[in-house]
């Protein structure tokens, strides 16, 4: 892959060449935006330019386009993932510091993992190219310790370092942080485009559309649902079973569904477990419980759109009857709410608060909301 060929976010790239054609690229930046819309790709593509040893430069209508050979010893390297002077910084990495053998992988990321993976290797000279490139997965988990201790190396940088953060939530950064990096922002992609990628993986068009319209422009995410559907999950299947649970929910029934909800989440993470072994178990349960809540979200955010703009596409456009029923239990007040309090519960669990206990809360207000406006 080449930088080139990352997929739809040409501003984002163009603001990189632009710097580099002018000879200031950053010594730090900040890819902003949401999961999946190509950050780490393109942190990467952009890490394999800046260590390349004969760059290629193309004169296009819009200026210069540079991007990295692909055949020098650093691209090879990096191809493989053993290049010397590029390292990527997670927080499972924790596994692997002096003091953190056998210890469980924690929400935030830890201060030794920021010290012994890029703090203490900051000083050291590149070995191969002529620079030397940190990306940091997750930069929105960096706790209070590891930014004040991140801050000193953005402070008095090395003249051969650049150090790549990649954030979600670009309010979780500390003022200082944000000042001394670009922030380079990524945007989400076309839903359009995502539906065609994912039939072009093999996935039926109904549930591309589904997933397509769910990712809400996270082509990254929404390719994973398509694998975990093609892996067997079910997770298509799922998701129609709760959009139906929902249509006839009632307040004795809620204890029922979550525990439907939480089982589902566990298949759904062990499914995730199987594509994506450097992630932890928690966090990957905390991704498939994000998954299911978006669900919800979705499917209030449909009775919001039936009320007040028929004529828009649903994101449950193939359980249409369902949403209607919802609709007919539920004012667009009541629905809007809902997906405000389901946007809550996404930063709670963000947050490592008790699952059961948030989904009982959305799902207990739901249905007393739907009591109260049949008895209306």
């Amino acid at each position: 892959m080449s930088l080139r060929e990352v997929f739809c976010q040409d501003r984002a790239i163009g603001i990189l060449q632009r710097g580099l054609a002018a000879g200031r690229p950053a010594h730090a930046y900040i890819f902003a935006g949401p999961d999946g819309v190509g950050k780490y790709k393109t942190a990467h593509q952009w890490a394999r330019l800046l260590l390349c040893a004969n760059p290629q430069i193309d004169q296009g209508a819009e200026g210069p386009f540079a991007d990295s050979c692909g055949s020098c010893e650093s691209c090879t390297l990096m191809e493989t993932g053993s290049h010397p002077d590029y390292a990527h910084v997670y927080k499972e990495l924790l596994e692997y510091t002096k003091e953190g053998r056998g210890k469980k992988t924690p929400v935030d990321l830890a201060i030794d993992v920021i010290r012994e993976f890029l703090i203490d290797q900051v000083a050291t000279r590149p070995t191969l190219s002529k620079r030397k490139v940190y990306v940091v997965s997750e930069a929105q988990k960096l706790n209070a310790n590891s930014q004040n201790a991140l801050l000193k190396v953005l402070e008095e940088p090395p003249s051969y370092c650049t150090i790549i953060l990649l954030c979600t939530r670009l309010e979780q950064l500390l003022p200082t942080i944000k000042s001394r990096c670009q922030i380079v922002r990524f945007g989400p992609v076309e839903a359009r485009r995502i539906v065609d990628q994912l039939t072009a993986g093999g996935l039926g068009s109904r549930e591309a559309v589904f997933f397509a319209r769910l990712a809400q422009g996270s082509l990254g995410l929404a390719c994973q649902w398509a694998r975990l559907e093609r892996d067997g999950v079910g997770l298509y299947g799922m998701k129609k079973n709760l959009v139906a649970s929902l249509a006839d929910l009632q307040l004795a029934g809620v204890p029922g569904i979550v525990d439907r909800i939480q089982e589902a989440a566990k298949g759904i993470a062990v499914g995730w477990g199987n594509l994506d072994k450097a992630t932890s178990k928690s966090d990957l349960t905390r991704r498939a419980q994000r998954t299911l809540i978006q669900i919800l979200i979705c499917a209030l955010y449909d009775v919001a759109i039936h009320h007040v703009a028929a004529d828009r596409p649903l994101v449950n456009a193939d359980q249409a009857p369902q949403i209607a029923a919802l609709a007919g239990r539920l004012g667009p007040e009541q629905a809007i709410e809902g997906v405000r309090e389901g946007y809550e519960m996404l930063r709670w669990l963000d947050d490592n608060a008790n699952e059961r206990l948030i989904l009982e809360r959305l799902l207990f207000r739901l249905s007393r909301s739907a009591i109260m406006a049949a008895q209306s």
